[in-house]
């Protein structure tokens, strides 16, 4: 008989983190913020189970890449029409949307399918220094 015990997601409360995104490496901190959104940081861990947290991030235009990436590294996306393949640099894509370089740092680092867009749910991510969560005590996490 298994008895491996599996935790459901109603017993843990969801904590709220805010983390300053201000001069940290893009890669090194969606690693991070993936990590707590899936819920690797807690002890009742399971793939299946969604047990994660709230991740809030500020600052994200004030994040880092090493190297030539800022002109190199590029981003596609489809508008959906027939010849709609668009393509943008990090660059043009910081000044455009700067919140959108950690989210799709994050959501590629997440699971795939229904339990990981749930996951990237959670997180919230503002460019400047405030947010709108005040409410929610979040709990400052250096990283």
């Amino acid at each position: 008989m298994n008895k491996t015990h599996i935790p459901a997601s109603t017993y843990t409360a969801k904590k709220w983190y805010i983390v300053d995104a201000n001069d940290k490496t893009l890669g090194r901190l969606a690693t991070e913020i993936a990590n707590i959104l899936i819920g690797k940081h807690k002890v009742d861990y399971h793939p299946a189970v969604d047990i994660g947290d709230y991740i809030i991030v500020t600052n994200a235009e004030n994040i880092k890449v090493s190297g030539k990436k800022e002109l190199n590294k590029t981003y596609f996306y489809h508008s959906g029409r027939p010849g709609g393949w668009r393509k943008e640099t990090l660059q043009n894509l910081r000044n455009r949307i700067p919140e959108r370089i950690l989210e799709k740092a994050v959501k590629g680092m997440l699971p795939k399918g229904p339990l990981g867009r749930t996951m990237f749910k959670r997180l919230k991510v503002y460019s400047g220094p405030t947010h709108t969560h005040v409410a929610q005590n979040p709990q400052l996490l250096n990283l």
